[in-house]
């Protein structure tokens, strides 16, 4: 378990998943066999937003619990193109502003 790295979790069972690199069409969750790559793994995902997506360019996607084509899905919990990055600019600024004592 990294520190710092939320934990992703199944939106359909949960379960934990340990996920790493991207998440193609076809990927399934390893512990109930439902689709990663839907609206409703994607971080994006929001019932409360139009076409229930905060990625305001992002295509309209009828059924939210399909795999789908969406170039904007992001596996919930984690980024993953940018993960490390970001955590490393997240220590570095906490270091950066790290009080003395």
């Amino acid at each position: 378990l990294l520190i710092g790295v939320p934990m992703i979790k199944c939106a359909f069972c949960g379960k934990p998943l340990e996920w790493e690199g991207k998440v193609y069409r076809n990927d399934t969750c390893p512990n109930c066999g439902r689709d990663l790559h839907c609206c409703a793994q994607c971080k994006f995902y929001d019932v409360g937003a139009y076409n229930q997506c905060k990625e305001t360019i992002a295509e309209r996607v009828v059924d939210k619990e399909k795999a789908n084509f969406c170039e904007h899905f992001v596996l919930r919990g984690g980024d993953s193109k940018c993960q490390g990055k970001e955590a490393e600019a997240k220590k570095a600024l906490e270091d950066l502003f790290k009080k003395g004592g």
